[in-house]
């Protein structure tokens, strides 16, 4: 009998065991949704599956008549390009600071601590900060992504660069390679991989730092709405745009591994994600 440890699902397999969890969230909910409306049909916390239905319908096919905009068009539009425009200065930032202090030993004694510090900082708590130095405008919720992220990225890939066996470096300086060719050669292929990787765990907070600036000041989003519903607890319109979210979230996620086998093969030699 083999081993569990052994035990490698394929295919139509690995499909059924991550689909079953899903599934068994769902029959829970639809069945305490069931309960609560057989107990009080007017019940807004477990909305049926036709409730969510028409709010769907509404935020996503209807236009608001104050804005003449479809609402989830418009909120999804705004966050993703606040979420890009922060992601993208974080992801480049991280490459520099990365290579530098994970490369030099000068840029790791001078800013290795300052970097260290910063990420420990709780982002959330500088938000009014950020608020008053930037205002209540499109910069203030991009900086909060970018101080989020970055530093947390930055620590993750200058450790991974300075664990770059030393042989390498050695060797390409042994063949006449100046500092700036032993980045470019060596350590920024080895980099990217682990820059796409720290990328993907860094969604999810970034995703948090967005909801969380947009629920306090900001007209339009997806934090900005389901904050703004909430006070008529619009669980019909909460839940669904949570999901969207999700959605949104796992589908960058997967874009991101496919950037990743796509470009640099060698970093994915068993297929693992």
């Amino acid at each position: 009998m083999p081993r569990l440890l052994n035990v490698r699902p394929r295919g139509g397999g690995r499909l059924l065991l991550g689909f079953l969890p899903l599934a068994a969230v769902l029959l829970v909910y639809l069945t305490a949704s069931a309960a609560r409306h057989a107990e009080n049909p007017g019940d807004r916390i477990l909305p049926t599956p036709a409730a969510m239905a028409a709010a769907v319908h509404t935020m996503a096919f209807e236009k608001d008549p104050r804005t003449g905009e479809i609402p989830l068009a418009a909120d999804t539009k705004a966050s993703l390009r606040r979420l890009g425009v922060g992601m993208a200065l974080a992801t480049g930032a991280t490459l520099l600071l990365g290579l530098g202090i994970g490369l030099l030993p000068l840029a790791r004694a001078g800013l290795g601590p300052l970097v260290a510090a910063i990420s420990v900082a709780p982002p959330i708590a500088l938000l009014p900060i950020l608020f008053i130095t930037f205002g209540l405008g499109e910069t203030a919720k991009i900086v909060l992504i970018f101080v989020g992220v970055t530093p947390v990225m930055v620590r993750d890939l200058a450790a991974y660069v300075a664990a770059i066996p030393e042989e390498q470096i050695v060797k390409a300086q042994t063949l006449g390679a100046s500092t700036w060719l032993v980045t470019l050669r060596v350590a920024l292929p080895q980099a990217l991989p682990r820059l796409i990787e720290s990328l993907r765990l860094s969604l999810c907070p970034a995703w948090v730092y967005l909801i969380s600036a947009e629920a306090i000041a900001s007209d339009v989003g997806l934090g900005y709405r389901i904050f703004l519903v909430r006070r008529y607890l619009a669980m019909d319109v909460i839940l669904p745009y949570v999901v969207w979210i999700s959605l949104l979230a796992v589908a960058m996620d997967f874009a991101l591994v496919a950037l990743s086998r796509a470009a640099f093969p060698w970093a994915h030699p068993g297929g693992k994600s």
